[in-house]
């Protein structure tokens, strides 16, 4: 039998989800018959019936096998995240919710990220039409009819700002398009514009989420409705009366009260059995119900359930306990990550969480030593604290407080803000590690003996000189542009002050342990810092924080030197 997909509701922060779900589901209410439209923890229910009202004609003559849709109700990438099952994720399509005046933000693309990411067909919801300048109402009910009827700038102020939106998401390696200019929906992501707030093109949406649903999904969604329930933690909650409760999603199967269940654990698996199933009545009042069957979202109480979190698979047991504790194991095992290797260590406050933050750590090639779900413990910041390299000695926060001051510790809501703000502190901690490690290297420095300039002539002689570029300090032999030994700077000087070190445009004395003036050195002559192979290829792999004239002087020094060894600092 065929199963209703489940279909999430995903966009930025004030892009209008929750009013895009809100209004697909008041449309379903207005028009079908009472209870083609079911209500349940999580999730709501829209029959095929009543789709095909709200479509009219856009469905007509099409042969439609699903059996309707079911909708998220906690819209958002988080509770995406949280809604996994093994090899993807549990939505079968999304609709990305995009504002079509403000395009596509960051928040955007980490919802992209994570569509890419579990491989979920999406179409794009491109809302607050309405709100486009000079849009004008008329008494069409079709969207594109609509359009069509506003004036000339209003049109081409809505192409202009729909092509921003098809170049942005092409850079994420999306093709996208208005849907009625689709030709190959396996190629083409489809966007219809709307507007939840007035109603707008909710007709539109849900001909195409059919369309992509029976296209794509109809061999995934092929179950057995009477076999024991799979299904996935979206909440773990406290209730009144009923103590700590489950909200889950089930997408396979059956569940009844007294059913034996098996729910993933971060230590190990949780066995228990069900005591209650709840679903909301019509004033979204909890109601027992003896069974639910999938796709559905569902209420549980149980015994034992307290440290579950969200994420966490939840099985009926079927004479198969032993064989559901391994898959179940082995599920969690593989998004809780715990190695001896190097690397960051990730907290967070779920396991679909856990796994995107994760998967996106990957992506950018960061090492993690260990990622686990709950509060960051001892163990955690030892784990942090002692890894030999100290740009992995931070712990990754994502929704998970923590006031530890014996490490760093970064944390955030948003996923794509809390990576950005590791690799900014990575690049800030690195930045201040070569500073370090340049600041004990040999700078380079050209310099010029001026004319008339010979304070002294030996032991040690003491002469002026110009600095032409970089860094001059004491303690560094000299060369001259001939590659000739010249000496060792002792001093600097400068109007009688000492001197720890000059830059270029300075013109000041310098004392030179070695050579005597007007033998070994003659005035006019230009000289170099010496330094060896090694300082050079550092000073080479530092060259961030050189000056343009300093490598151009590592340049210079790298031909001389050259002159004697051809494969000198390579």
């Amino acid at each position: 039998m065929i199963r209703q997909p489940l279909v999430v509701v995903m966009g930025n922060v004030d892009s209008g989800k929750t009013q895009t779900l809100d209004t697909i589901r008041r449309t379903a209410v207005i028009k079908s018959e009472a209870g083609a439209i079911t209500q349940m923890i999580s999730s709501s229910s829209i029959s095929l019936n009543t789709i095909q009202k709200i479509c009219g004609d856009l469905l007509k003559g099409k042969n439609i096998n699903l059996p309707g849709l079911v909708f998220i109700d906690t819209p958002g990438h988080a509770a995406f995240s949280n809604m996994r099952k093994r090899g993807g994720n549990l939505a079968d399509i999304a609709i990305l919710v995009v504002d079509i005046n403000e395009g596509i933000k960051p928040q955007t693309i980490e919802c992209i990220q994570i569509l890419k990411k579990y491989k979920t067909p999406f179409l794009i919801a491109l809302n607050k039409l309405d709100l486009t300048p000079g849009w004008q109402k008329t008494n069409e009910k079709m969207v594109l009819n609509m359009i069509a009827k506003q004036s000339p700038k209003v049109q081409q102020h809505i192409e202009t700002k729909l092509y921003e939106i098809v170049g942005k998401l092409h850079e994420e390696g999306f093709q996208t398009e208005r849907f009625d200019r689709v030709d190959d929906y396996t190629n083409t992501i489809a966007m219809v514009p709307c507007s939840a707030k007035v109603g707008l093109g909710v007709p539109e949406l849900l001909m195409v989420l059919m369309g992509l649903a029976q296209k794509f999904l109809e061999k995934n969604l092929v179950t057995d409705l009477s076999g024991p329930a799979k299904g996935t933690v979206l909440e773990v909650k406290e209730e009144k009366g009923l103590g700590t409760t489950i909200n889950a999603i089930i997408y396979e199967g059956t569940i009844k009260v007294n059913d034996p269940i098996i729910i993933g654990g971060v230590i190990e698996p949780i066995v228990t059995k069900v005591k209650g199933l709840f679903e909301p009545d019509e004033k979204n009042k909890f109601k027992p119900v003896k069974e639910i069957v999938a796709a559905a979202g569902v209420k549980l109480s149980a015994v034992g359930i307290k440290d579950v979190v969200s994420g966490m698979p939840l099985f009926v047991i079927n004479d198969n306990e032993e064989e559901l504790t391994q898959k179940i194991q082995e599920e969690v095992d593989e998004v809780l990550i715990e190695t001896e290797k190097s690397g960051i260590v990730i907290k967070a406050d779920s396991l679909g969480s856990l796994e995107a933050v994760i998967g996106m750590l990957q992506d950018k090639e960061i090492p993690i030593k260990k990622a686990s779900v709950g509060f960051v413990t001892k163990k955690d910041i030892t784990s942090a604290v002692s890894d030999e390299e100290p740009t992995n000695r931070v712990i990754l926060c994502f929704n998970v407080k923590t006031d530890t001051d014996e490490v760093k510790v970064i944390s955030h809501n948003i996923i794509y803000q809390l990576i950005d703000d590791l690799e900014a502190w990575r690049e800030e901690l690195r930045k201040k590690e070569e500073e370090k490690e340049l600041d004990v290297l040999i700078k380079p420095a050209k310099m010029k003996y001026l004319q008339g300039c010979t304070f002294r002539q030996n032991n040690p002689c003491v002469v002026g000189v110009e600095i032409l570029a970089g860094k001059l300090r004491p303690g560094v032999d000299l060369i001259k542009d001939n590659g000739d030994h010249v000496g060792n700077v002792k001093t600097i000087q400068l109007e009688k002050d000492t001197l720890k070190e000059v830059e270029k445009g300075k013109q000041v004395a310098v004392s030179i342990i070695g050579p005597t003036a007007g033998r070994q050195i003659q005035e006019g002559e230009t000289f170099f810092v010496d330094m060896n192979e090694n300082n050079f290829r550092s000073l080479k792999r530092l060259k961030r924080f050189l000056k343009p004239d300093d490598i151009l002087v590592l340049k210079e020094l790298a031909e001389l030197k050259r002159k004697e060894n051809h494969l000198w600092g390579v």
